[in-house]
């Protein structure tokens, strides 16, 4: 059974987000993502200051099994990536939620009614008890 901490937000694509401040927003895939993707390998992430609308591809998680998209669940600009992921991908398999984040926006669109509660996508994961 996959990890969904409460205190998250999710998207079908298995992106969690949690705000930070205001403005800015911390995004990460979820245990059940990296779980089915396997040894992660590789983490392609966009520069710091690209934008970005909701649903757009903004990087590529490569494992043993699978390359898979990232898609942005919220619109705005790129203000941090983590940087620890070019030297230990792997922090996507171990931590997904804390120390495996993969990208920090400052969002431009307030809307996050299409994100998912915890018990939404347990739901979508078949993790639903």
């Amino acid at each position: 059974m996959s990890n969904i901490p409460e205190n998250l937000l999710y998207t079908d694509d298995h992106e969690w987000i949690l705000k930070e401040s205001e403005q800015c927003f911390s995004v990460g895939i979820t245990d059940y993502a990296q779980d089915s993707l396997g040894d992660v390998t590789f983490v392609e992430v966009p520069e710091v200051g690209t934008e970005f609308s909701k649903g757009d591809v903004f990087g590529v998680v490569e494992s043993v099994k699978a390359a898979s998209d990232l898609f942005m669940p919220v619109s705005g600009e790129i203000v941090e990536v983590n940087e620890d992921l070019n030297d230990s991908p792997e922090l996507i398999n171990d931590a997904p939620y804390e120390g495996g984040w993969i990208i920090k926006v400052k969002i431009s669109d307030t809307d996050q009614s299409h994100l998912l509660s915890p018990d939404d996508y347990s739901k979508v994961t078949g993790s639903a008890s």
